[in-house]
């Protein structure tokens, strides 16, 4: 069993950045993808950011490439998405996810149904 714990989340301006932060506890992250999704109000539940804790290699969603980077720490089992340029449009509800059984193809890890674990989410909230 994994359990995820969000936090990092709060109110900023456009233009502003935060660091969200998501800690597991009930195994470690050796072999794992760990994502990052958000979910607005009255929309599905979208990709960011995706990672390998094994070999770091990433993946993004266009909306965040070039302002959010994941990264992981293994010794910490925690995983990082740092948020720069933030605009009133990432406004969400952020939340990680583990998948445990990865494949060695990323690109799955964009959608929902590849992750066994999930988080309980932090807010985000940009002002403009």
């Amino acid at each position: 069993q994994v359990q995820l714990v969000e936090s990092g989340g709060g109110l900023v301006q456009a233009g502003g950045s935060l660091r969200l932060s998501c800690a597991a506890s009930g195994r470690t992250f050796s072999n794992c993808v760990l994502g990052w999704f958000r979910q607005a109000p009255g929309k599905e539940r979208e990709f960011v950011a995706a990672v390998n804790s094994r070999d770091g290699n990433t993946y993004y969603a266009d909306s965040a490439k070039g302002r959010f980077t994941i990264s992981r720490d293994n010794a910490k089992n925690t995983v990082y998405l740092q948020m720069n340029s933030l605009k009133p449009e990432d406004t969400a509800a952020y939340f990680c996810a583990a998948d445990t059984r990865p494949t060695g193809y990323i690109g799955r890890n964009a959608y929902t149904w590849a992750y066994d674990y999930w988080g309980q989410g932090t807010q985000v909230t940009v002002s403009s």
